[in-house]
């Protein structure tokens, strides 16, 4: 079929697209006898499944859907951050839960979005910008220098001194549509 591409510019596009999948290939292999049932995996699992019980407790349950808005907000921001990140080299994961991206699942859809929907239900008259320098804070200084000296983060080309700022603008976002109340029906 002639496209309008051109099948010279398709071929050499795929010329990358193979390369990516032999790569992913060859993670898969090694993943799979390195890392699947090996400690690692196991704290990873126990890091995906743990944050979502103690929300599933401690949720205020009138406030589900709002607090699961600004979740997934930053469960989708993360996930794109840390794409783009390990994409360009910024860093990576060892002990991934699954040979995949996301690049790191227990960070990205269970420990941040978990912590941001405790933060904003926890006294929810505080300051947005105390609670954000809190998640930035946590998160950066505690949350990353733990999982670096753990061995499931490193860093290559990054400093946590980026992902503070970064961290502090997720949390007010998501705390500014934690109180969204204009929704149309559906």
């Amino acid at each position: 079929m002639d496209t309008l591409q051109g099948s010279h510019r398709i071929n050499e596009v795929d010329h990358f697209y193979k390369k990516v999948i032999e790569a992913h290939r060859e993670y898969f292999h090694y993943w799979l006898h390195h890392t699947l049932f090996h400690w690692d995996f196991f704290l990873s699992l126990f890091l995906a499944v743990v944050p979502w019980v103690l929300w599933f407790i401690f949720r205020h349950k009138e406030s589900r859907d709002r607090l699961l808005f600004a979740g997934f907000f930053v469960i989708i921001t993360t996930s794109w951050l840390d794409f783009w990140g390990t994409m360009y080299g910024l860093w990576f994961y060892t002990g991934k839960v699954l040979p995949s991206m996301p690049s790191f699942i227990p960070w990205d859809f269970c420990l941040l979005p978990v912590f941001v929907m405790l933060l904003i239900q926890y006294k929810p008259i505080r300051s947005p910008y105390l609670k954000g320098l809190i998640f930035a804070g946590g998160s950066a200084f505690i949350g990353e220098l733990l999982f670096q000296w753990i061995g499931l983060y490193v860093m290559t080309n990054w400093s946590i001194f980026y992902s503070f700022p970064i961290y502090f603008v997720i949390y007010l976002i998501a705390h500014r549509l934690s109180k969204a109340s204009h929704f149309a029906e559906v």
